[in-house]
């Protein structure tokens, strides 16, 4: 579908064909229509599906078209990141090229003195659009220095990340000071339980959105070792042993053990650094910095950078213990092969973790191959493969079948549009 097809403004038109922008992604299709239409949204998409313009475009048509305060803070759109908030504003300057009467500020951690100052003056001239990352803009509000009573829209991006990184109570805190009234969109990569929560707290009677995680790219050369968890770092000096460190990132889904992998590593002399939520802003920064600088060869993470820090030159990434699920593989071993080059994805398959891996196979559709330990690091685990379940179950002599159950089709309430024609100028 076209962006064209849809009733967005002629002013994004026009931006989107400066930008060669024709065709819509599967989320832009079936967002962008739904908040157009007023309707609260839980969209679940992983990153590079285009969901930044699936909540961009509708919101900032609806501003340009219609009657809203020129002194009131219209659209707030949290981000759990510096990186990702900068991300949307650059994107809000290119959609936003030929909106004269909407503005927009980026307000988020880590900045001298000036850039407060441009921030709060940003904010006390009444900016459309704010980009925030939550303590920022809590610290804002907490001071007196903006009015959340008549904001319109509220965008809650990367909410899965936001809770990896501890920010919900702040976002609480945030949405409390929102109009019942205002429109409410929340994206998120993933459905953990927490954030089903949320989002049942967040938004009224949503239009929930699912696109199905895409497979890695084919140019991924995905391997794995079955091994022992002591046996891991030893793999790693393994593979480290020929000096071609560069561009490197290893992933662990606990910050204490991405700490102590980069203790070891360091003893090896790996020249590596660390990045994980225990580190403020500013320091997650200088990591960023040093690493795509290539002054670091090597970094050792959490999912904090699995998701929407674009660096396209990552040869290798190393799961140094199997992701919690399919969408987290994805979403890490998408780190390398961008931009048109080659990429490789070693994942460490430790005994305990069999099991864990063979559902990432089975989504992937294929088995990844198992590379053999080095011969000095004795036996490893047996790849043992589990018979699948049975569809029935006998009980005292009978088959009972299992059915998928009631089926949750959960119709939309007929509810009148948040934004009358009188307010959107249709």
């Amino acid at each position: 579908m076209k962006f064209e097809e849809t009733y967005l403004n002629d002013n994004i038109l026009d931006a989107l064909y400066d930008m060669r922008f024709d065709e819509m992604t599967p989320i832009q299709e079936r967002c962008i229509p739904e908040i157009l239409d007023g309707y609260d949204v839980l969209g679940v998409a992983q990153t590079g599906t285009g969901k930044t313009a699936a909540y961009l475009l509708p919101i900032l048509s609806l501003l340009d078209d219609g009657d809203y305060p020129r002194d009131a803070i219209n659209c707030i759109i949290m981000s759990p990141t510096r990186e990702l908030a900068q991300q949307i504003d650059q994107a809000m300057q290119g959609f936003g090229y030929y909106l004269d009467d909407v503005s927009s500020v980026a307000v988020y951690g880590g900045n001298d003195g000036n850039r407060y100052d441009q921030e709060l003056r940003g904010m006390r001239l009444g900016a459309d659009v704010l980009i925030a990352t939550p303590g920022r803009l809590l610290s804002h509000l907490k001071v007196g220095n903006l009015d959340l009573s008549r904001c319109s829209f509220f965008v809650l991006d990367e909410a899965d990340r936001m809770l990896d990184m501890g920010f919900i109570d702040d976002i609480m805190k945030i949405v409390q000071q929102l109009p019942k009234s205002c429109q409410r969109v929340m994206f998120s990569a993933t459905m953990p339980p927490k954030i089903r929560e949320l989002a049942v707290t967040l938004l009224h009677d949503p239009v929930e959105i699912k696109i199905a995680v895409s497979k890695p790219a084919e140019k991924i050369r995905q391997s794995a070792y079955v091994c022992y968890e002591p046996q891991k770092l030893k793999i790693i000096k393994h593979l480290f042993k020929a000096g071609d460190l560069q561009r490197v990132i290893i992933f662990s889904g606990k910050k204490e053990k991405v700490k102590e992998v980069t203790r070891q590593l360091k003893q090896m002399h790996i020249n590596c650094d660390q990045m994980h939520s225990d580190l403020s802003q500013q320091e997650r920064d200088e990591v960023m910095y040093r690493f795509k600088a290539g002054m670091t060869d090597v970094l050792v993470a959490t999912d904090i950078v699995a998701r929407g820090i674009d660096i396209d030159d990552i040869r290798i990434v190393i799961n140094y213990d199997v992701p919690h699920d399919a969408e987290d593989y994805v979403h890490r071993i998408g780190r390398t092969a961008r931009a048109d080059r080659d990429g490789q994805a070693i994942t460490f398959i430790s005994d305990t973790d069999i099991y864990r891996f063979q559902q990432i196979e089975h989504f992937l559709g294929k088995e990844v191959e198992k590379t053999p330990l080095p011969n000095d690091l004795g036996e490893a685990p047996v790849y043992t493969k589990r018979e699948k379940k049975r569809n029935n179950t006998r009980r005292h002599g009978r088959w009972h079948s299992k059915g998928n159950g009631s089926k949750n089709n959960q119709k939309r309430k007929n509810t009148h549009k948040k934004h009358s024609s009188d307010q959107s100028g249709k």
